[in-house]
């Protein structure tokens, strides 16, 4: 099994990615996803800064794959989006349709982001025929989905790479509204890039008092890390090739973690949730199930 790491989902200063990256480039990952998947506004990387990462990352033997935004809403967007596919160097995570469509145009091979909302075996196929290699399970989603994708794929077309989300932060939601600037008594057009004050989100708890959510812009993001070391064995059963790390606090950690689990497929002890992947709460921890 291979380890991936998404796309850091935060709002960081320039040089504090390029440093983060060249430190990365030294752990044993397989896969980078780089890029901007939250918010346009978010420009202390520009174009060629990336290009300049990738490039790095794969003379030290990484594979690169440049990530799009989750939500585009302007036709601005959509022209930033056809630069970073037409750029002819390195695939594409594709985290919205309009990303899928202008892979196919370009022919361009592409991974279904987690983003994409794909549910069924049918809409794979059809994603297969535009460029599709590698899909990325919907955070949300688990073992009865893979299940019903072996159940009806169809013998004579070869699986895609299956990549699960198997530790950080999920991101849960995404709104046209920015909730950060929100929080600070601005508006989205006038949020004076306030993410960068929060290096990891804000942090929301219940009226209890217990940890909830993790604000991140236009993004919400689940408080208790998503965990799933302790089903490696099963994530091999499902044919699950790909394991992937959400860029964190700890994310050095959780790579040298996984990369050690990975080549015996022992389990891991529990440092968070795993209930999407058995079909229950999110926030759940539940033990290994045939």
């Amino acid at each position: 099994m291979r380890i991936s790491l998404a796309p850091i989902p935060y709002f960081w200063p320039r040089q504090q990615v390029i440093d983060w990256y060249a430190e990365a480039a030294t752990w044993p990952v397989d896969i980078i996803y780089l890029g901007e998947t939250i918010c346009s506004k978010r420009r202390q990387m520009r174009r060629d800064d990336w290009l300049d990462v990738a490039r790095d990352l794969r003379r030290q033997g990484k594979e690169v794959v440049l990530s799009t935004l989750a939500l585009i809403e302007a036709e601005s967007e959509v022209a930033s989006l056809r630069r970073w596919v037409s750029q002819g160097e390195f695939i594409i995570e594709a985290n919205d349709m309009a990303a899928v469509q202008l892979c196919h145009e370009h022919q361009v091979g592409f991974v279904a982001g987690p983003t994409l909302n794909l549910y069924n075996h049918e809409s794979l196929l059809l994603l297969q025929e535009c460029g599709l290699r590698r899909w990325v399970l919907p955070v949300d989603q688990g073992r009865q989905a893979l299940r019903a994708l072996m159940q009806h794929w169809p013998s004579h077309r070869h699986w895609p790479e299956i990549e699960v989300t198997v530790h950080g932060h999920l991101p849960l939601a995404y709104s046209a509204r920015c909730f950060t600037a929100r929080a600070r008594g601005r508006g989205k057009d006038d949020c004076e890039l306030s993410c960068l004050q929060d290096a990891y989100g804000i942090p929301l708890s219940t009226r209890s008092g217990q940890p909830f959510l993790r604000v991140n812009g236009i993004s919400v993001m689940s408080e208790i890390c998503h965990d799933l070391g302790p089903d490696l064995a099963d994530l091999a059963q499902h044919h699950v090739e790909i394991l992937r790390i959400i860029p964190g606090e700890e994310t050095q950690r959780q790579v040298h973690r996984y990369h050690q689990a990975a080549t015996t497929l022992g389990a891991l002890a529990a440092e968070g949730s795993n209930g999407y992947w058995y079909g229950e709460a999110g926030l759940a921890r539940l033990a290994a199930t045939e």
